[in-house]
């Protein structure tokens, strides 16, 4: 049985390379409407997204999260950094930040979910995207406040999850299925 649906859900990858493409005026539209459209807990929609596209900003990000991470033991931090090339958001041409209010109990729940519309519509328009973690690093850093007011937090509102879009540059195979992740109750 064919369906368009669970096509994407398995065709989609977490790229790690992007072409130098612009993603398209339509397309961002395109990607924030599954985003407007995401649930949530009781409506409440407690998300902001910031469009990024901003290169400069990215890099500062990126070394701002850098220097957190490697205050960390070695035993601890990704070992993606030892690579000084290696680049948080992977160079993408596009990058949405979400943030909430951290007090309601499911905005971390509710970005995660708006997050996956976005890489679920990126599939489908024929772009790659990757959900982002280690952002996160980068507002507990002494720039925190002012990478806030860049990307327009509203009052009150954390980081809670980005995610990197564009033309993917990389050609990856489905990870595999781990065993053991599903139990039957009748």
């Amino acid at each position: 049985m064919s369906n368009s649906v669970l096509d994407t859900i398995s065709a989609r990858r977490s790229h790690r390379a992007y072409r130098d493409t612009p993603v398209s005026p339509e397309h961002i539209d395109l990607l924030l409407k599954a985003f407007l459209e995401s649930p949530s807990a009781v409506n409440k929609q407690p998300w902001h997204i910031s469009v990024v596209r901003s290169q400069k900003l990215l890099d500062d990000m990126n070394e701002a999260i850098r220097g957190e991470v490697m205050k960390r033991e070695a035993a601890v931090r990704s070992p993606r950094f030892a690579d000084s090339a290696f680049h948080v958001f992977y160079h993408a041409p596009l990058v949405f930040f979400l943030s909430a209010d951290p007090a309601w109990r499911y905005s971390a729940l509710d970005s995660g979910i708006a997050v996956e519309n976005i890489a679920l519509a990126a599939e489908s328009l024929g772009l790659g995207s990757v959900i982002l973690g280690m952002p996160r690093d980068a507002f507990i850093s002494e720039r925190g406040e002012e990478f806030k007011k860049a990307l327009d937090f509203k009052d009150g509102e954390e980081f809670m999850i980005a995610i990197a879009v564009g033309h993917p540059a990389d050609d990856k195979p489905a990870h595999p299925i781990q065993e053991g992740h599903i139990s039957y109750i009748d």
